[in-house]
């Protein structure tokens, strides 16, 4: 599955200081994503990264159909060119998950996949059986019946991907899926989305993390203000930059794109 943005935007108004003295403001309006395009093809790993504030969750929000566009679109389509254009079946083939997804604190993971599995219309036995997969998958045999609010940032960070597999989407928007996270829980969650790339699905992931961008995408986009400012490969980056590392490759990119 393949999806693409064409020309994204999205304006929010904010308030400025216009007279420090008298701490008077006034209303501004802003591009947190300005006519930006890129794509992401099967079985590749997007990288997604910026500074704090430059437009990378309101742009995954947008490729997950979760906010509109002002201006612009997305497009998804199937491997043999076709555009898929009705919602529902959009939906069917997008998992969405943030560093700050919202689960039901009172269920526990299975029944919180169960009712998922409801939602998306699979047949109880399958959805049993789903379940139970998922759980394997992502080794939560210990703390699978156990309440979602009683478990730790790893665990809940876990069961909120359980969530986006039950449909088992072709493409995964992962909006810093790491953030705080313990090494174990981390490696856990990376060499989940390896699995899924070798399965052929399409990952576009958003992280702060430079070092895990570097051993994990296949391509990385950087964002800056809105814009897209430097694309390629890890590698690719490091020569353009002349550094050695993604970091430093990072740094360079924007403090170019600073002084422009």
């Amino acid at each position: 599955m393949r999806i693409e943005a064409k020309g994204l935007c999205k304006q929010f108004s904010r308030f400025v200081k216009s007279d420090e003295k008298n701490k008077k403001q006034r209303r501004e309006d802003f591009f947190a994503v300005d006519h930006l395009s890129l794509h992401a093809s099967a079985g590749e790993i997007l990288g997604i990264l910026g500074p704090n504030g430059a437009g990378k969750t309101t742009l995954l929000r947008m490729l997950g159909g979760i906010m509109k566009p002002d201006e612009g679109s997305v497009i998804l389509s199937d491997d043999d060119g076709n555009v898929i254009s009705d919602k529902n079946e959009i939906k069917k083939h997008i998992g969405y998950i943030s560093g700050n997804t919202k689960l039901y604190n009172r269920f526990s993971i299975r029944e919180m996949l169960m009712i998922f599995g409801d939602i998306y219309g699979i047949p109880k036995e399958e959805c049993e059986k789903r379940a139970q997969e998922i759980i394997d998958l992502l080794d939560m045999k210990k703390f699978a019946d156990n309440r979602i609010g009683a478990l730790s940032t790893g665990q809940t960070q876990r069961a909120g991907i359980a969530r986006t597999l039950m449909h088992s989407p072709s493409v995964y928007i992962f909006d810093e899926p790491t953030l705080g996270l313990d090494i174990l829980s981390s490696e856990t969650i990376i060499s989940f989305m390896k699995k899924e790339r070798e399965r052929g699905c399409t990952v576009l992931y958003s992280t702060h993390y430079m070092e895990e961008a570097e051993y994990l995408c296949d391509r990385i986009n950087m964002i800056y203000n809105g814009n897209l400012i430097a694309e390629g490969s890890p590698a690719e980056l490091k020569k353009n930059t002349k550094t050695d590392n993604l970091r430093d490759a990072f740094r360079a990119c924007m403090k170019e794109a600073a002084n422009e």
